[in-house]
């Protein structure tokens, strides 16, 4: 018929009374060096550069609390040093802002570690749980083998820029990462709280940490996980959320943008949510 031709197949199916099928959107533009989106059926629904090793800054930390977690009591009590606190500041990290001699619980220096990307928390941890950073940082990459991360190597437990031979990840092994994380209950309530209060005690000072992930605020069903920036990472976001039934994890490494890694997440995760629901 002439009519589909000079008005195209929408308009002539309006015209008769039939609806068109729905059609999935297009994959949202990615500016991340490297970015991966998984979902728990094994689905792939995108993948740039994923087996491309380069540094990840904080994101490390989440192997630190996995690895934490697998020998810790939460129960367990450390007490912070003066070097775990100057760590931190000689190397112009994110801090928890903790001080030497308070006494705090690993529950709580957890919550420190991934919700304001503490560097003191994180130094606090490998050196009571190697025993000893050097040794806590082999354990991380034992785990990291027997997880089959083939393509991650650690050099300490925060993430910070290390002199020649640093640490380094893939997106495809962040994402691996964080499904086995996820897979603990602990660590999915303590990467999905938003802000954490620690009441002041005789051995510890108050304090109220606020999760740098600001997807959790912004976007619905979403799980956690980390943020991370160096100058040599970039801006990354390692993130998860439920989408039709199905949990979907992602990470983005590498951009020059702090506030548009949350929005391409978001993005990310609505389109994934598509993908499962067209099928």
């Amino acid at each position: 018929m002439r009519i589909a031709g000079l008005m195209g197949s929408a308009a002539l199916a309006v015209l008769v009374g039939f609806s068109t099928p729905a059609v999935a959107a297009d994959a949202p533009t990615v500016a991340a060096g490297e970015a991966y989106v998984v979902d728990s059926a094994g689905t792939i629904h995108l993948g740039k550069r994923q087996t491309r090793r380069v540094p990840v800054a904080s994101l490390v930390k989440v192997m630190t609390a996995y690895v934490v977690l697998r020998e810790a009591g939460l129960g367990d009590t450390i007490t912070i040093t003066g070097a775990d606190v100057k760590y931190a500041a000689k190397g112009g990290a994110t801090t928890a802002g903790l001080r030497e001699g308070e006494r705090l619980t690993v529950r709580d220096l957890l919550y420190g570690l991934l919700l304001p990307s503490g560097a003191d928390a994180a130094n606090a941890l490998a050196r009571r749980y190697g025993p000893g950073k050097a040794a806590f940082v082999a354990k991380m990459n034992r785990t990291a083998r027997a997880l089959g991360l083939a393509d991650t190597r650690y050099t300490n437990a925060d993430g910070l820029p290390a002199p020649a031979n640093g640490g380094w990840s893939t997106a495809a092994d962040q994402v691996k990462l964080a499904q086995r994380a996820l897979a603990n209950g602990t660590f999915r309530s303590l990467v999905g709280t938003r802000t954490h209060k620690v009441a002041k005690t005789s051995v510890h000072r108050a304090h109220t940490w606020h999760n740098s992930n600001k997807l959790l605020s912004r976007s619905p069903d979403v799980l956690g996980v980390k943020t991370g920036y160096t100058k040599a990472a970039g801006y990354c976001l390692l993130f998860a959320g439920e989408r039709n039934g199905r949990q979907v994890v992602g990470v983005l490494l590498g951009d020059s943008s702090a506030e548009r890694r949350f929005t391409t997440a978001e993005r990310l995760l609505d389109y994934a949510g598509e993908q499962i629901a067209f099928g």
